[in-house]
C-alpha cells in the first residue's frame, strides 16, 4: 500500500474548510449542518448524517479514473449483477473462519480443486492449494515454499554458510523483488537482450547453482503481454541436472496467463504436465474475472509444500490447516470465484478469453495501420499488447500519446523497458472482459483524432521520463 503523510485540513488562509455540499442531503432542514466541512486528516468532533458521509465521500471518488476505460490495469472492473449480490451478501464472512462458515470454505475447496484439474496436476484429488489476496500474496507463498524445501535439503550450509537465491527474467512483477527483499533471497535477474523481452532459457540455467531454490518463469510478461517458454526452460534445467546434479524446481507464475491460455491455448504444455513445474500461482482478479481481492497457490504434490508452513489453528472451536499471509479477509471474492466457474464453465471461459484476444489483436493491427507505430507484441497470447513510436516520428514520444489520452478518460500507460533495453519505451493496453469492440473503436478514434496535432509538435513534450512506471498490475 502508498504511504502518505498527514495533513492539516486546512485551506491556504489557515481556517478551517466550509462544507461544500448539495443542500437537499440536510434530510429534516435543507439549511442545517452547512457552515463548516469536517475535518480529513483527524476524527471529526462529532457524526454525520449518513447522507452527508456518503455524499462528501461520492464526490470526492469521483476525480477517480473511469476502471472501465483504465487500459493499464489487468485487475477485472466488471462483473454480472449476480455476482455483485452474492459479494454483498458474503462481505461480512471472515475467510479464515473455515468452522463457522463451513459451505464458504468448501467452495473454496473447490475452486482449488478445479484449478488442479485445469491445470492438469497428477492428481487433482491430492494437490494442495490456497486461496489468497491476489497473486502477490500467492507468489509470496509460493517463494516460501521453494526456499524452505531448499534449506531442508542444505541444513549442513543453511544459515550458515549458504545464501539461497532465485532466478528469473527482469520483466517480473515487483512482488518478486520484494519477496527476495522480505525474505532474503538474492534475486538473479536474466537481462532483456534485442527483441527478447523476457526470460531466455539458457540464461535463466546459467545463472543457477547449488544454491538456487527455483525459477520463475512467468506465463503473460507484464510488459509486454508475451508468455514465457515454460517447456523450454524446463528443458535447459533438465540439461543442467544431467549435467551437474542440481535438481532445481520451477513455479509458474501465472497471474493472467494461467487463466488465458488452458482455454485458447489447449496445446501449449506450460502446466503441471511438466514435471518439473511445482507450483503455479493465478490472479482470479485478472483474467479469473473476479472482482479485486482474491488470488490462487497451487502445489503439484502435498510434498511440494512443506508441512511445516501450514499452521493448525484452534480458531472458534475448529481446528484449521492455513497457509496465508493475511488472517482476515471477506469470503466474498472466493465466492465470486466459484460463482463465476460455476456460470461459464471451460465454453464460456473460452469465450471470453476469445473475444478479449480478437479485441486485442483487432486493435493492434489497426493501430500498427495508422503509421506512426511499431508493434512489439500483438495481444496473439495474452491479449495485452505493446507498442512504441515508428523509428521516423520524432515529433512526439510514447509519454505524449499518454498523456493525450489522458485528457480524453483513456489510461495508457508509458514506459521505459529495463536492462538491456531501458532504450525502448512503450504504450501497452490490456484487453479484459468489458472493453468492448466498440471501446476499442472509440478509442482509436481519439488516437487517431490526437495524431494531426502531435505530428505538428518540434519535439516530445515529455519531461521526467525517469519517473515512468511499468504499471505492475
Amino acid at each position: 500500500m502508498a504511504l502518505h503523510k498527514g495533513s492539516h485540513g486546512k485551506d491556504d488562509s489557515g481556517q478551517g474548510r466550509k462544507l461544500a455540499l448539495n443542500p437537499f442531503f440536510g434530510e429534516a432542514d435543507p439549511t442545517a449542518g452547512m457552515t463548516s466541512a469536517p475535518p480529513t486528516h483527524r476524527l471529526p468532533d462529532g457524526p454525520l448524517p449518513p447522507s452527508t458521509a456518503y455524499g462528501l465521500v461520492h464526490d470526492e471518488l469521483m476525480l477517480d479514473g473511469n476502471s472501465r476505460l483504465n487500459l493499464a490495469t489487468f485487475v477485472t472492473t466488471w462483473m454480472e449483477p449476480q455476482a455483485g449480490v452474492l459479494m454483498a451478501e458474503c462481505r461480512d464472512k471472515n475467510m479464515i473462519d473455515k468452522d463457522e462458515y463451513p459451505r464458504t470454505a468448501e467452495l473454496e475447496r473447490r475452486c482449488v480443486a478445479m484449478l488442479a484439474d485445469l491445470w492438469n496436476a497428477p492428481d487433482p484429488a491430492t494437490a494442495v492449494g490456497c486461496s489468497t489476496t491476489g497473486s502477490s500474496e500467492a507468489c509470496m507463498l509460493a517463494g516460501l515454499a521453494l526456499k524452505r524445501r531448499w534449506a531442508a535439503k542444505n541444513p549442513d550450509r543453511y544459515p550458515a554458510t549458504a545464501r539461497p537465491n532465485l532466478v528469473m527474467g527482469i520483466n517480473v512483477q515487483v512482488c518478486w523483488e520484494k519477496f527476495c527483499n522480505f525474505w532474503e533471497v538474492e534475486a538473479r535477474l536474466v537481462p532483456m537482450e534485442g527483441d527478447r523481452f523476457h526470460i531466455d532459457p539458457q540464461g535463466a540455467a546459467d545463472l543457477c547453482d547449488e544454491n538456487t531454490i527455483g525459477v520463475v518463469g512467468i506465463l503473460g510478461s507484464t510488459f509486454d503481454g508475451s508468455y514465457e517458454p515454460i517447456a523450454g526452460l524446463c528443458e535447459a534445467l533438465d540439461a543442467l541436472q544431467e549435467r551437474t546434479g542440481l535438481d532445481i524446481p520451477v513455479h509458474v507464475d501465472g497471474a493472467s496467463g494461467a487463466m488465458v491460455a488452458p482455454f485458447v491455448d489447449e496445446d501449449l504444455v506450460w502446466d503441471f504436465r511438466l514435471p518439473r513445474v511445482s507450483s503455479i500461482n493465478t490472479s482470479g482478479h485478472k483474467y479469473g474475472l473476479v472482482y479485486p481481492g482474491v488470488g490462487w497457490a497451487l502445489w503439484r504434490t502435498p510434498e511440494d509444500l512443506p508441512e511445516e508452513l501450514v499452521f493448525r489453528v484452534n480458531y472458534l472451536g475448529g481446528d484449521m490447516p492455513t497457509f496465508a499471509l493475511n488472517f482476515s479477509r471477506p469470503g466474498a471474492q472466493v465466492v465470486a470465484q466459484y460463482y463465476t466457474f460455476l456460470r461459464l464453465g471451460r465454453e464460456g471461459y473460452r469465450a471470453v478469453q476469445q473475444t478479449s484476444r480478437d479485441v486485442a489483436r483487432g486493435l493492434a493491427t489497426r493501430i500498427e495501420a495508422l503509421g506512426d507505430f511499431h508493434l512489439l507484441t500483438r495481444g496473439d497470447e495474452l491479449p495485452v499488447f505493446a507498442v512504441t513510436t515508428a523509428p521516423d516520428v520524432t515529433a512526439y514520444d510514447v509519454f505524449d500519446v499518454s498523456r493525450r489520452l489522458r485528457e480524453r478518460g483513456w489510461l495508457v500507460p508509458a514506459y521505459t523497458f529495463p536492462a538491456n533495453r531501458q532504450d525502448l519505451s512503450v504504450l501497452r493496453i490490456v484487453c479484459r472482459n468489458g472493453f468492448s469492440s466498440d471501446l476499442a473503436e472509440l478509442l482509436l478514434e481519439d488516437l487517431r483524432g490526437l495524431l494531426p496535432e502531435l505530428r505538428e509538435q518540434a519535439r516530445p513534450l515529455s519531461r521526467d521520463k525517469t519517473a515512468a512506471t511499468s504499471f505492475h498490475h
